[in-house]
């Protein structure tokens, strides 16, 4: 475990360097994250025969790729960074990847539940253009699609030596500035990407109603992340925000299952009216 453990503590972040440019592992994960979740996607409407085109599907990717990528970066702004207020008065530093040194350092700071607030309005905006697409059959589509593109992010910010761990005695802990830490992002991973994904694709065959499978992933998820949360490290800005152990992290994750049991309930009561 020792060699494992140094490793990552050698490990450069940094893939290579392209015109002065650094491309970081991150960057190339994202990618490939966005790259999978679209093969998922096309490989669940051919598998599943759903009312959706290859050329649809591929619109839809656009539009939402904007709202996650703006959602994430202000709702980190919104949710985490302590320097909100300079962001108000200085709006244009929002999507500035340089330093106050003129070096590259790429875009910093990125929330996954204001990707999702992205998502929705980008999903919204969309529907509104297209709509003889069906909203519904797309979020299906989405939520079997993201928790394996989601994977490959969080290995990206294991990669990156971000988001790390809580400070552990385990064996398989990794060690980041000389400190012994939980690999949360793998767990996180793990969590809130195979075994999401592996329950929404079991479940989605007894699915009653099209939507249902996005409002399953967001319990599933939020449930996932909820318990990742206890092996994560807080944000040093944050911290513990109640006890000594609630995270932001948990109370947006708690906010996400408990709207996703209140529209199940919703829309699972009118499609049992409608069958009527």
């Amino acid at each position: 475990m020792d060699f494992w453990q140094h490793i990552y503590d050698n490990f450069d972040p940094i893939a290579f360097t392209v015109f002065s440019f650094p491309l970081h592992w991150y960057g190339m994960m994202y990618v490939l994250a966005l790259v999978s979740a679209l093969y998922v996607a096309k490989n669940i409407v051919t598998r599943d025969k759903l009312p959706l085109e290859q050329k649809q599907l591929d619109d839809y990717f656009i539009y939402i790729e904007i709202g996650i990528i703006l959602g994430a970066r202000l709702g980190y702004i919104l949710f985490y960074d302590s320097n909100t207020s300079y962001y108000l008065v200085h709006p244009w530093q929002i999507f500035n990847p340089f330093n106050t040194d003129g070096e590259f350092v790429g875009i910093r700071g990125m929330s996954y539940h204001g990707a999702v607030i992205g998502w929705f309005l980008g999903s919204l905006y969309y529907h509104k253009r297209h709509p003889k697409v069906s909203f519904g059959v797309i979020m299906d589509v989405v939520a079997l699609a993201v928790p394996i593109g989601y994977m490959f992010g969080r290995i990206g910010n294991f990669l990156n030596k971000e988001l790390i761990g809580r400070a552990t005695d385990m064996p398989w802990g990794i060690y980041v500035d000389g400190v012994l830490r939980h690999p949360s992002q793998l767990y996180e991973a793990i969590l809130e990407g195979l075994v999401v994904f592996l329950v929404i694709f079991a479940y989605r065959r007894y699915k009653r109603f099209n939507g249902e499978l996005i409002l399953v992933y967001g319990f599933v998820y939020g449930l996932m992340r909820f318990t990742a949360e206890f092996w994560r490290q807080p944000d040093v800005q944050l911290g513990f925000l109640f006890g000594g152990w609630l995270t932001m992290g948990q109370i947006l994750s708690a906010m996400m299952m408990a709207v996703a049991v209140i529209l199940w309930f919703y829309f699972n009561n009118k499609f049992s009216k409608a069958k009527q």
